[in-house]
């Protein structure tokens, strides 16, 4: 049983455990657009995914086009876009399969946390590609838990936080971050859930490599379990 399948399987079988929203949404009037970041979208050019400025417009724009409210999409994507930074490009492998969901907007779009838990640890990972500001939440969901990571935020959002804080489901905990502060990345929110996170604080990878993809899938649950986004997507 891989994480997916036993998060599932454990909100299947505790069904007072009631997921919250991450960001506001309207199931009957909003849209949802599916981004494509491998390389089979020819539209991403070395000169346009380098570029943050050209890159944001180009993520706007398609959103703009379709009259969406957000671009989704990533869980376990084999990704090009990260040869934008050698953050990724360490080791014999470069890191290139996308960990979370990615949910693309505007700048200071609220963000919540979808369940009961409390703060594990934040930090402010400021490299060119990174994360930026991130949230770390640890969630006790009757006897499993679970961490849920909100990255790519705005430095405000660290500003009142501490370690063990009690967090409620649909609490704001955070607004999106612009390129200036989150990473140097169009506006977007990161969201991922992990079983384990070890001894990570204040971060813990987004983007693995391909070849442990397998091993991931044991550790690192699909966030539509929360999300419930896949019948919004229209594009």
């Amino acid at each position: 049983m891989n994480a997916t399948e036993l998060l599932a399987a454990h909100f299947k079988a505790n069904p007072h455990i009631i997921t919250g929203k991450v960001v506001d949404i309207n199931a009957i009037t909003d849209k949802l657009y599916q981004l494509d970041f491998t390389e089979a979208n020819a539209e991403l050019t070395p000169g346009l995914v380098t570029n943050t400025s050209a890159f944001s417009n180009w993520v706007g724009q398609k959103l703009s086009n379709c009259n969406c409210r957000y671009g989704i999409g990533g869980y376990m994507e084999h990704r090009t876009v990260y040869t934008r930074s050698a953050l990724f490009n360490t080791g014999n492998e470069p890191r290139r399969l996308h960990l979370g969901v990615d949910i693309w907007g505007d700048a200071n779009v609220p963000v919540y946390a979808p369940l009961n838990g409390m703060v594990h640890s934040f930090a402010d990972n400021d490299h060119f590609g990174d994360y930026g500001p991130t949230i770390i939440l640890k969630h006790d969901l009757e006897g499993l838990t679970l961490y849920s990571l909100y990255g790519h935020l705005s430095r405000g959002s660290l500003s009142s936080l501490s370690k063990g804080q009690t967090i409620k489901a649909n609490q704001q905990i955070a607004t999106f971050g612009n390129a200036a502060e989150n990473g140097s990345w169009p506006p977007h929110l990161h969201f991922q859930l992990m079983l384990d996170i070890g001894d990570a604080y204040g971060d813990y990878p987004g983007v693995g490599y391909y070849s442990e993809k397998d091993k991931y899938l044991q550790n690192i649950p699909d966030p539509e379990l929360i999300l419930h986004f896949a019948e919004l997507i229209k594009y």
